[in-house]
């Protein structure tokens, strides 16, 4: 069995671009390292924000839906993203730093076995910031030009919470198919690692039996895991047919390719490559400056750029 890396990137829904922008560049500091759209539907902005470069690991996507209504929070679905901050200091910084902006947050507390600091952007998408134990995804680029001190910057995305229906199911998917471990368990909560063993590929799951979740903006629409090439990429789309699960096939998204299947409580999980990365179309120190499309979609670019309103 081929490891899994760890996540990749997740991806959520926002009704407005232009305050999804704002809240994570400037706010939470990320760098906006790649303005695209859905290639499935290219009427809609798909936007990404991380490190310096992008890395796998530390990717916040949003698909923009203007008319996305509200979300109805319930199970069966992924409902909190961690995010890695270096220190407990770090914590501290950052509550001052809510505080300034006014954005929802509560008390330093803990999760997942960390110091932790719950909050949610307007939206309502929750996420909690996570001190690291020491660890760092080896190939993370400090963005030096964030509004955030690098001392205290955001260093991937950590452990990822996911609410169902039968533990039992998705404990099934993540050990048998993908190679997680089952760190621990009690009877409302799980966690799993996968193979590489720290924050960085960590897997809340919790158990509630209440309606599912219907989704809107502030909802997560699935999780991406890493594999470092097609090879790996390929031998989980083997993996996944043999399980008996439908899958979407080897799909390439031209920045990587990637493969989609939804697990027995409907979580949709995405295994994407780590490259070739978003510099394939772009100069690292340009990029998310301009909107870029992969080859498939850059004949339409008259048509596409005109239905799209400009971001800052």
């Amino acid at each position: 069995m081929y490891p899994i890396e760890g996540h990749h990137h997740i991806s959520m829904l926002t009704k407005d671009a232009q305050y999804n922008n704002r809240f994570y560049r400037t706010i939470l500091g990320l760098r906006r390292v790649k303005v695209t759209v859905n290639q499935d539907d290219p009427s809609m902005y798909h936007l990404f924000y991380g490190d310096r470069t992008g890395s796998p690991g530390t990717e916040l996507t949003f698909f923009e839906m203007p008319f996305a209504g509200r979300t109805y929070r319930g199970t069966n679905a992924i409902t909190r993203i961690g995010l890695v901050v270096p220190t407990e200091e770090s914590l501290s910084y950052w509550k001052s730093r809510f505080e300034e902006h006014n954005v929802k947050h509560g008390e330093v507390t803990t999760y997942a076995n960390r110091q932790a600091l719950h909050f949610e952007d307007a939206e309502g998408l929750r996420m909690v910031l996570l001190v690291s134990k020491g660890e760092r995804l080896p190939h993370y680029e400090v963005w030096d030009k964030s509004e955030v001190p690098i001392e205290h910057q955001i260093l991937g995305m950590g452990a990822v919470e996911i609410t169902v229906r039968r533990m039992n199911k998705i404990a099934g998917t993540l050990t048998n198919i993908l190679g997680y471990t089952e760190v621990s368990r009690t009877e409302d909560e799980a966690i799993f690692r996968s193979a590489k063993g720290d924050v960085f590929g960590e897997i809340v799951v919790k158990s509630d039996d209440g309606p599912a979740e219907k989704p809107g903006r502030g909802s997560i629409h699935h999780l991406a895991i890493r594999v470092k090439d097609d090879e790996e990429l390929s031998y989980y789309e083997e993996q996944v047919r043999l399980h008996g699960f439908h899958s979407s096939g080897i799909v390439d998204r031209f920045y990587f390719k990637s493969l989609y299947f939804r697990e027995s409580n409907g979580i949709l999980f995405e295994i994407a490559t780590d490259g070739p990365g978003f510099t394939i179309d772009g100069d690292v120190e340009t990029l998310g400056e301009r909107l870029d499309l992969p080859p498939f979609l850059e004949e339409r670019r008259t048509e596409i750029e005109e239905n799209l309103a400009p971001i800052e």
